[in-house]
């Protein structure tokens, strides 16, 4: 069998790319676990691809959804400037 058929692949890759995320913050890699996560879940579910393309794009075009999901729920940080009117130490 082929390993990009196996589910527990799939979340096994989940699980690493979160990881990275953990040890380099700045959701980079956050929404490539996501992709891998869901990947996984369709395969569990028997949903798959023929193919290893067409199953890469499917995993990128998820990775490309949760990211724009994460953007737009999260926001772009504008405007988080802390200015202090007073000194620490008064």
């Amino acid at each position: 069998m082929l390993l990009w058929t196996e589910w527990w692949v799939w979340m096994s890759g989940a699980l690493i790319l979160a990881t990275l995320e953990v040890l380099a913050p700045g959701y980079i890699f956050l929404g490539f676990a996501i992709g891998a996560a869901v990947m996984g879940l369709l395969i569990l579910l028997g949903i798959s691809a023929k193919g290893l393309a067409l199953t890469l794009v499917i995993f990128a075009m998820l990775s490309l959804i949760s990211y724009l999901v994460m953007r737009k729920v999260f926001g772009l940080r504008t405007g988080q400037v802390k200015i202090w009117d007073t000194d620490i130490n008064d």
